[in-house]
């Protein structure tokens, strides 16, 4: 089992989970965070003053599948999320131990 974390940019959300409803992930996570990467935020003018902007505004998707599953989620994420530009975001790929179902108990791949 793994864990899939993508942070992409908010407007891209729905296309995203689509896509990866269409391909049969019926289950994630999704967090509104900030932060910067190579783009280190942008400016931008409040009543007059100039001001930056150090944080941007994301989106956190966390996704458990099986291993096989690994490459083809992370195509459907890079394909959907992709605009060319800067700041498009980043996907992260971890093991997982185990996975817990509260409600029945059950263990492992069952509780994806």
């Amino acid at each position: 089992m793994k864990k899939i974390e993508a942070i992409i940019k908010p407007f891209k959300l729905d296309e995203v989970k689509q896509e990866l409803h269409a391909i049969g992930i019926s289950g994630m996570t999704i967090t509104e965070v900030k932060g910067f990467g190579r783009q280190k935020g942008h400016r931008e003018i409040y009543r007059g003053a100039e001001y930056t902007v150090d944080l941007i505004p994301k989106i956190k998707l966390e996704i458990v599948v099986n291993s096989e599953m690994v490459a083809k989620v992370t195509e459907t994420i890079m394909k959907a999320a992709r605009t060319g530009k800067i700041g498009d975001g980043k996907i992260f790929i971890s093991p997982l131990e185990e996975v817990i179902r509260i409600r029945t108990g059950e263990f492992g791949p069952e509780a994806i």
